[in-house]
């Protein structure tokens, strides 16, 4: 993210661009792109930033979109496919409903075995 300051009569306004740097030969450094400009921060789409982020997060695996989107000093370990038996499974214990197909104890949640 790139800003930019501009004054006019009523105070400075900053404008929020998407940018990356690309190496300029002729300058010999990296010169900054401007690829899409978000307009004044007084007047950002909050709303339209999550869409942006979630559709660019699809293209990634969902370990490296968590790890993307993860708060700062926490760090990804890992995720482990359960499937939808696991989450049925789960859900059962803790609505106490018994009324899915009977699974031996040593195979219910928490008892899993790697």
């Amino acid at each position: 993210m790139r800003t930019t300051k501009r004054e006019n009569k009523s105070g400075t306004v900053r404008y929020l661009h998407l940018a990356h740097n690309e190496w300029d030969p002729v300058k010999g450094r990296a010169v900054p792109k401007v690829l899409f400009t978000f307009g004044r921060e007084d007047e950002l789409d909050r709303d339209a930033i999550r869409r942006l982020v979630a559709s660019l997060s699809r293209l990634l695996e969902p370990d490296q979109a968590l790890e993307a989107n993860a708060a700062p000093g926490l760090e990804f370990t890992g995720s482990v496919p359960f499937g939808g038996a696991y989450v049925l499974d789960h859900l059962s214990l803790q609505l106490e409903i018994s009324c899915f197909a009977v699974v031996p104890r040593s195979l219910r949640a928490g008892n899993y075995r790697s």
